[in-house]
């Protein structure tokens, strides 16, 4: 009978999903806040959600031991672009940063699926969705982690973004107004939990807009 060992893994996957919306002067940005291991829940109320900049939020699935080295990475390259520019990194630039962040590590990479949603220098919503490893895209909308492959379909057929290869260029932010696209996130999260044993126990959902930034919260089911 030949030995059975156990393989250990550096990495492992806490479940959990976000979605990002962005509207013409809005950015909703929402996630679960259950934290699973196989079929085991480590807790019921832990929030994926960071605040890296005045105008940009982070919203994160995978391996939640990367995910807040990654935050505290880009947290201290964050005060260090503050103290050299005296200003705030703005969304498009944290994007690129992030980017950079996760791309230095691509040899072994932080376990880690994020959106990013704020408004850019004009305004208006934007949401970069990244892969592990750092390679991103700017969208309208965007869904990360283990509920994703039943909310982004959903979105696709409410929110469908016009083709990148469109000439000229269409905008990608979402023709919702902020509380549609609230309802959306709660919609979607809702059917998403019905499927998903990794996805429920509370939505958080952060919107981001002119007057600064504001939270919700609504329960979701606990089995």
């Amino acid at each position: 009978m030949t030995k059975q060992q156990a393989n250990w893994s550096p990495y492992d996957n806490n479940g959990g999903t976000c979605v990002a919306i962005a509207g013409a002067d809005y950015c909703v940005i929402a996630a679960d806040t259950r934290m699973s291991t196989g079929y085991n829940i480590l807790t019921r109320d832990y929030s994926k959600i960071i605040q890296l900049a005045d105008k940009s939020v982070m919203a994160s699935s995978g391996f939640q031991a990367d995910v807040r080295a990654l935050q505290k990475v880009l947290a201290a390259r964050h005060l260090i672009y503050q103290h050299q520019h005296n200003k705030q990194m703005s969304c498009p630039a944290m994007a690129q940063l992030l980017s950079n962040t996760l791309y230095y590590k691509r040899f072994f990479p932080y376990y880690a699926f994020n959106v990013l949603g704020g408004l850019d220098s004009e305004g208006k919503g934007c949401v970069f969705t990244y892969d592990a490893v750092g390679s991103y895209e700017r969208v309208g909308y965007s869904s990360q982690g283990s509920g994703s492959t039943l909310i982004t379909p959903f979105l696709d057929n409410q929110l469908k973004s016009p083709s990148p290869l469109l000439l000229p260029a269409k905008d990608a932010v979402t023709p919702l107004s902020e509380s549609e696209a609230i309802d959306l996130v709660k919609t979607c999260f809702a059917s998403a939990t019905e499927r998903d044993i990794y996805t429920g126990d509370k939505l958080e959902i952060v919107i981001l807009n002119a007057s600064g930034l504001r939270r919700e919260y609504m329960e979701l089911r606990k089995d």
